[in-house]
């Protein structure tokens, strides 16, 4: 159909700047929900030029699905969208496959029309079982349901930003296509904050750093990191969940820029031997009526006696939860000592080894840094994990937890037994639910070699829970 026959929705990034960072606003804000509601409906009826609503949701590993519903089927429909949740990894058995989705009408977010299309805006959806509950695989849903329940109760705001590092390859495919080619290919070889303007590095961060800002991201610095092909694209803090679903954002709207590009961003931890792997350093502190309980002028390094409480109990836990942390075969490539890797079970304002680190802050800024998490995990199960077990879990009776020298596994198999034996992951997901995940993580170490040796084998990316090939999953 010729473009001028056409008559959708596609607007400047100045107005989708403007458009996102109010609908961000009136999430930080706490917007009522029947409020949000019957603005995002008003909307979506008054403005004819959208003709599909993309809904956003993720599966029990993290990896992101997305359906699009006609605009005015959505209209009519949007309290009783069904789907078929047995074809979703992780969700529902064949006999009680179908699922809803509800509409989280405050995660609204208008896409650039030259990365998504014209026409459409996207929404992160809930998932509902048949009871009309929250379903408790879904994540998203049970993080939400924690910290509204902790606001509530407590005041508590949960906040937090990620730091999520990734490679840019040659060709549109390459993980898909490593089984033919063994290896990655380079797009620069440039180094630590090193690209030259125009090159493709440069261009791919220049251009996704555009769109993060037109989507509300509030981008604060990026650059090439220490690998060749390697980038990170920081943007602004939030609330738990919205923190999470900038996770989920970020790593779409890369890979689609780098697909138009004729390129591959990719999120394996350790794609490449030899170099530093990418890491998803989560910062993470919780606030109260206005204030960072993080902080505390007095406090060593400043931290407060909560912000002290809370890294033992991820200590004390952080074997549990390691494969909540790492969750794929090539994330213990990462651990890797000879690479800063974030191995060790301590906590330290200033070794970059420790599993979790105490930046400089100030009154605004005070936080703690896990940097034990790799960029394909689950950011809902990580962010989920790290508040309730901060918040809730135990603490060891071990002598100089801080400093001990304890390690976390250095391979799947062994963060498996970890999180299968461990009562934490049973109280913090539900026996069910844990069982799932572990049956998942088992399923992909079990198509891998269990040795891995130090070249990157072609199993570990072809089952990659983020490489999904369904045809290949059914061959077993």
């Amino acid at each position: 159909m010729p473009n001028e026959l056409r008559n959708f929705l596609a607007l400047t990034y100045d107005e989708l700047e403007d458009l996102n960072l109010e609908a961000k606003e009136q999430r930080r804000n706490r917007v009522a929900t029947h409020k949000i509601q019957e603005k995002r409906l008003k909307y979506l009826t008054d403005e004819k030029r959208i003709k599909a609503v993309t809904v956003l949701f993720s599966d029990l590993e993290g990896r992101l699905h997305m359906l699009d519903y006609d605009k005015k089927f959505l209209l009519k429909s949007w309290d009783n969208l069904t789907f078929d949740g047995s074809s979703i990894r992780g969700f529902t058995a064949q006999r009680e496959s179908d699922l809803r989705l509800g509409i989280d009408w405050a995660a609204f977010y208008w896409g650039p029309a030259d990365v998504f299309g014209s026409g459409k805006v996207l929404v992160f959806g809930e998932v509902i079982d048949k009871g009309g509950t929250s379903y408790s695989a879904d994540i998203r849903g049970v993080l939400k349901g924690y910290a509204d329940a902790l606001h509530e109760k407590k005041g508590y705001t949960l906040n937090a930003a990620n730091e999520i590092e990734g490679f840019l390859f040659q060709g549109p495919d390459a993980e898909r296509r490593y089984h033919e080619t063994g290896e990655f290919e380079y797009v620069n070889t440039g180094g630590y904050y090193h690209s030259l303007p125009g090159d493709p590095l440069r261009t791919f961060i220049d251009t996704t750093a555009e769109v993060q800002r037109a989507m509300g991201f509030q981008n604060e610095k990026d650059h090439p990191e220490v690998a060749p092909s390697q980038f990170e694209i920081n943007y602004g803090y939030a609330e738990v969940v919205a923190a999470a679903d900038h996770i989920q954002l970020y790593k779409l709207i890369c890979r689609q820029v780098a697909r138009n590009m004729g390129l591959t961003a990719c999120f394996l931890p350790k794609p490449v031997v030899g170099v530093n792997g990418s890491g998803m350093h989560t910062n993470v502190s919780v606030s109260g009526k206005g204030k960072n309980l993080f902080w505390d002028p007095k406090g060593e390094e400043k931290l407060s006696k909560l912000g002290y409480e809370f890294l033992d109990r991820l200590l004390t836990h952080g074997n549990d939860l390691c494969l909540v942390f790492n969750s794929s075969v090539n994330a213990y490539r990462r651990l890797d000592p000879h690479f800063e890797a974030p191995n060790q079970l301590k906590a330290s304002a200033v070794d970059r080894g420790a599993m979790i680190r105490i930046p400089i802050g100030n009154e605004r800024s005070m936080r703690t840094e896990v940097r034990a998490v790799a960029p394909d995990a689950n950011p809902y199960l990580v962010m989920y994990s790290i508040f309730k077990t901060g918040l809730d879990g135990t603490t060891a009776k071990i002598k100089n937890l801080r400093q001990a020298e304890r390690y976390l596994p250095d391979n799947i198999y062994t963060a498996i037994e970890n999180f299968r034996k461990a009562e934490w992951t049973t109280k913090l997901l539900g026996g069910d639910v844990k069982a799932r995940y572990a049956d998942l993580k088992q399923g992909s170490a079990d198509r891998c070699p269990r040795l891995l040796g130090t070249v990157v084998k072609a199993a570990e990316v072809q089952f990659h829970h983020e490489v999904y090939n369904q045809f290949l999953w059914n061959l077993f």
